[in-house]
């Protein structure tokens, strides 16, 4: 139900690990996800730790689901010496390519501990239905 749109994201996460790169809102860093489908809803958890509600963005524009968010740096005060800096800060992203199975209009969010929830229903209509069939003696005539 979920397609990877960029093949070589893994292999740009890896690089700013190792390089220690900021993510900028040209060109964010990777989001860490996991998704998995639980009953009739397919559920995205994306890490996000240290960022604050209100620098997350959540946009679905056709079937293009996009989260970016920004870490800030803490405020410090004038006589505070950074002694060590390890968390990274900066413009994160992760864009999902969403099936047309799914109800992009009924997706909720949730924000707790670090791990931004999302919960997409999958549509009525793409559901398995019954098809009753009918006795072909029940038909009615219809004259012209």
């Amino acid at each position: 139900m979920l397609m990877r749109t960029d093949p070589f994201r893994e292999l740009d996460r890896l690089t700013q690990q190792m390089l220690g790169a900021t993510g900028t809102w040209s060109r964010p860093s990777a989001v860490p996800m996991d998704a998995y489908r639980e009953g009739d809803v397919y559920v995205i958890a994306l890490d996000l730790p240290g960022v604050a509600l209100d620098a997350i963005d959540i946009d679905v524009e056709r079937n293009m689901l996009t989260v970016k968010a920004e870490r800030r740096p803490v405020a410090k005060a004038d006589d505070v010496q950074m002694e060590l800096s390890e968390r990274p800060l900066g413009v994160f992203s992760r864009q999902l390519m969403l099936a047309d199975t799914l109800d992009t209009e009924k997706i909720t969010a949730d924000y707790e501990a670090g791990v931004l929830t999302l919960r997409i229903p999958i549509a009525e209509r793409a559901k398995p239905r019954k098809i009753t069939i009918g006795r072909g003696d029940d038909r009615k005539q219809i004259s012209g």
